[in-house]
């Protein structure tokens, strides 16, 4: 199967870090308004998917949840979970304190890649 998200080794460092310090995360990417559509790093549990968001995949065992409209515009893409220095448009997610934002870079599936992707679960709660 073929998975739809990918970390860079930077973003891997700083997630580690993070684990280190809070212990369990997740992710979440939403759709827009506040935090335009950076993706956004919690406690694991601080942050509740709404009905129909999507469950992407997983960075290490934590859960990466996109908004149900942002999965369905981008649908037929991979994700790649990078980290840049600076600041991002909010201040919510975990990594901010480090002066840094997560970021995320999008990419095509192949036609021979979309024949056998990973299944998305979407929020049934």
């Amino acid at each position: 199967m073929i998975s739809r998200l990918d970390i860079t080794d930077k973003a891997l460092s700083v997630v580690n870090e993070l684990e280190e310090k809070y212990g369990p995360l997740m992710f979440y990417q939403a759709g827009g308004c506040c935090e335009g559509t950076q993706p956004q790093c919690f406690e694991k549990g601080g942050f509740f998917p709404r009905m129909n968001d999507v469950l992407l995949g997983h960075i290490k065992e934590y859960e990466f949840w996109v908004d149900r409209d942002l999965f369905e515009y981008w649908q037929y893409s991979h994700f790649t979970l990078d980290v840049l220095d600076g600041f991002g448009p909010g201040g919510f997610s975990l990594e901010t304190p480090l002066g840094k934002t997560f970021k995320i870079h999008y990419r095509l599936f192949t036609p021979e890649e979309l024949e056998n992707l990973e299944p998305v679960k979407r929020n049934d709660a």
